[in-house]
């Protein structure tokens, strides 16, 4: 693609604004450089990652990139021989570690939810652990060099420290004695050029031996290095000379290791520079509402609602426009300010977006097409330096753009043929726009002239369009209406504006009377349009208030059916309360006679009770079973013999023997055996051997939740809150597999990060825990390994 049509379009500051959602500078790098393609697999391929990457976004937020750095140049370093220091070894090491932990949050996606080209892309990531463990075991979060980095130089900074020590007692000593405290001005002890000093009086330089170092501004302080300590501090000088050596042997070391690392760790650069490439076009799409185009080759182009993305939100106003498939090529008139050439831009930037694996600013829907190449002859070009003519730039723009477009190409004219004679001008439009179309090139042309109204009318596969505007604001509106060619509006503005009747009639008078009449079809057309557009508004409106009222009326339905079953379930409670007591009352007349009957020998049937009870039950209520089925309950058609059974007249439980036909049962209940109807039975269990059966194809099956979390933000809660929240993360996390985990708990002072690790001591699902490393947030978080 020609830089030119990149430049025209404004490429660069869609590039600007993709770099800026880059996480890493390498990210930034592959940003600037994108450049459409104009192969249609290439292209898909592009979009289906960006796509994946807009998905993960969606579901589990941003990807982590902490900690990734630029490490190209130190690995080149490295491979020659060179030696790193220690930010450079740091830089690569938690590079190492900011991989693998990419690379396992993409696996973790994929396997919940697809990602077939990012998870490709990741499992190319090396896994360089025995590096990263080699320089973490040396050089701690703050690029110093740790005292077990070597045994040497674990004694090398004992003798240190000791040698410190020692000549501090010394000279805190001397200090103190009241002979040299009044030559000091003040009683303190410094170090100047890595040698231990105090300051001493200007007047008692004399009295004083040792070494001068320094003096203060005002030259009445010394920094006087006792003779006593001379040696002391000789010593100390050549403990850290030994100690400058020991560590440069193990940054050689660890250089080495790099340096036989570089091909696969610079492979690995590029593969998370790709990544986090893919994820600013993602977050980019984001911030646009952009949405994912459908590509093609056969040069159909259809944007539904399409922004230009470089113009406010709020201020944009949506194209809709189709080319490819009826017509190939559209002609915009109407007068300038109207948004022709934003148009022109739109549908330009808009291809070279998607044809760069972009999202586009436009509804769901829209079809871009991959393009072998897009022209354009936009704005002004005249070059004063080579006596070019504002006609000259054009032409000279359009002869290259003649000799080098196909018929897969893309041409966007703008003012065609203007600055010029208008008839000659007009003329030289129309053969250009003839060529172009002959060769079957799609393409877009804004022009003035009246001319190509009819050329775009009379001619198959090209079609009028214009800018909107509206006559009574005398503002155009920016809409693109395809189909209805441009009017010049010069006599409706000039009259609004003010200027005399009888001067508008003698200028229409002066034009031509076919002009006049396509003029007045023109103006037709838009009122008709006009028309159309207003009626389908308000039926859009009707339908729409249509909706609300249905949605409405099911609202009450369903308010009033709520309130009729409370209603109703009120009453059969009340029912059954005034049952219940009666029934308590007949229970103690029943179990009166009995006693009764007993103490005076005679005695009362038993059927007679169980069809007294029964007179009972049936004046209960029954429950509407339609909307209150008991969990459990099976329908009747399942009952069989050898099923439990509830027999609802008689509130019994029992089981069936036999079905007797006619939707009959015969059903045991104690000692009592009667014929029931199915109608009066409810399922409470199914036979033995049914359950057994049952058994044997039950499953359980746990799916992991889609929702589970990799870190946990304890700031700002109390010890109580966070100990709670803790162990129901590390409980989901355990169930969820997750090898390890983040909890932060900040800084401050202390309190949270001592009781957290307090609870993790002791916690069965706890493989080990430690405090974040470089890039991981250091003492303000604990990273936790789970068995």
């Amino acid at each position: 693609m020609d830089d030119k049509i990149l430049k025209t379009m404004e490429f660069s500051k869609i590039l600007n604004k993709l770099a800026y959602h880059a996480v890493t500078s390498l990210g930034k790098e592959y940003a600037e450089s994108l450049r459409p393609s104009g192969n249609l697999e290439d292209v898909k391929r592009r979009l289906q990652a960006t796509d994946e990457a807009y998905k993960v976004d969606r579901l589990k937020g941003g990807a982590p990139f902490g900690g990734i750095a630029d490490i190209r140049s130190a690995l080149q370093r490295a491979r020659i021989g060179g030696m790193l220091n220690t930010h450079e070894l740091l830089d690569i090491a938690n590079t190492i570690y900011g991989g693998r932990r990419l690379k396992r949050f993409i696996a973790n996606i994929h396997e919940e939810d697809p990602v077939p080209l990012l998870d490709a892309l990741s499992e190319q990531i090396s896994e360089q652990k025995p590096l990263e463990d080699a320089i973490k075991a040396c050089i701690d979060d703050q690029a110093e060099v740790m005292d077990n980095a070597s045994s040497e130089l674990a004694a090398i900074r004992r003798e240190l420290r000791t040698g410190e020590v020692r000549i501090r007692e010394k000279l805190e000593q001397m200090i103190r004695s009241n002979s040299v405290a009044k030559m000091l001005q003040e009683q303190l002890i410094t170090i100047r050029n890595d040698r231990f000093v105090i300051p001493v009086k200007q007047e008692y330089r004399s009295h004083f031996g040792g070494i001068v170092h320094d003096q203060s501004g005002s030259g009445a302080t010394l920094f006087i290095e006792p003779e006593s300590i001379v040696a002391m501090n000789n010593k100390l000088r050549e403990a850290k000379l030994k100690e400058e050596r020991e560590i440069e042997k193990i940054l050689h070391r660890l250089s080495s290791l790099a340096g036989e690392q570089t091909e696969m760790l610079l492979y690995d650069v590029d593969i998370l520079a790709q990544l986090d490439f893919i994820f600013a076009k993602a977050r980019l799409a984001h911030e646009m509402k952009a949405s994912f185009p459908r590509m093609n080759d056969r040069g159909f182009l259809k944007l539904r609602k399409g922004r230009h993305p470089l113009i406010a939100t709020d201020k944009v106003v949506p194209l809709d426009v189709e080319l490819g498939n009826s017509y190939t090529s559209i002609i915009v008139t109407g007068p300038n300010t109207g948004g022709k050439t934003v148009t022109l831009k739109t549908i330009g930037l808009l291809s070279l977006m998607a044809m760069s694996g972009l999202f586009i600013p436009a509804e769901d829907g829209s079809q871009c097409c991959v393009f072998d190449a897009i022209y354009a002859d936009i704005g002004d070009e005249q070059s004063i330096e080579q006596n070019l003519s504002t006609f000259s730039s054009h032409m000279t723009n359009l002869i290259n753009i003649l000799r080098q477009m196909t018929g897969k190409s893309l041409v966007l004219l703008d003012e065609l043929g203007a600055g010029t004679d208008p008839a000659e001008g007009s003329a030289l439009a129309i053969a250009i726009m003839e060529h172009i179309h002959s060769l079957g090139c799609r393409m877009v042309a804004t022009t003035h002239y009246s001319e190509l109204k009819a050329y775009a009318y009379e001619r198959k596969g090209v079609i009028n369009a214009s800018m909107e505007f509206d006559i009574q604001t005398l503002s155009p509106t920016y809409r693109l209406l395809v189909g209805v060619p441009g009017r010049s509006n010069a006599f409706a503005i000039a009259e609004r504006l003010g200027l005399p009747q009888q001067m508008i009639e003698r200028a229409k008078g002066e034009v031509k009377e076919e002009d006049l009449r396509v003029e007045s079809m023109i103006a037709s057309l838009e009122e008709n349009r006009l028309t159309a557009e207003a009626e389908r508004e308000t039926a859009q409106r009707l339908r729409q208030e249509l909706e609300k009222l249905r949605q409405q009326v099911e609202r009450e339905r369903d308010r009033f059916e709520q309130q009729r079953d409370k209603m109703l379930a009120k009453a059969e409670q009340e029912a059954r309360d005034v049952i219940a007591k009666a029934r308590s009352e007949a229970e103690q007349i029943i179990a009166d006679l009995r006693k009764l009957a007993k103490e005076e020998g005679a005695s009362v049937k038993e059927h007679k009770l169980i069809a007294a009870r029964k007179q009972l039950d049936e004046a209960e209520p029954n429950e509407r079973r339609a909307k209150t089925v008991r969990p459990g309950a099976k329908q009747t058609r399942n009952i069989e013999a050898g099923d439990e059974v509830v027999v609802y007249s008689l509130n019994q439980k029992g089981h069936v023997v036999e079905l007797a036909g006619s939707g009959e049962a015969i059903v045991q209940m104690g000692i009592m055996k009667m014929k029931v109807s199915l109608n009066d039975l409810e399922l409470v269990q199914q036979a033995p051997a049914k359950v057994q059966q049952q058994r044997h194809v039950a499953s359980v099956k746990r799916s992991r939740d889609e929702h589970v979390r990799s870190e946990l933000d304890l700031r700002g809660s109390n010890l109580e809150e966070a100990l709670i929240e803790a162990d129901r993360f590390i409980d989901e996390a355990f169930l969820s597999n997750l090898g390890q985990v983040y909890i932060i708990h900040g800084k401050g002072t202390g309190v949270l990060r001592t009781g957290i690790q307090d609870y993790l001591r002791k916690h069965r699902h706890i493989k080990s825990y430690r405090l974040g490393n470089y890039g991981e947030g250091g003492a303000g978080v604990t990273v936790v390994e789970l068995k």
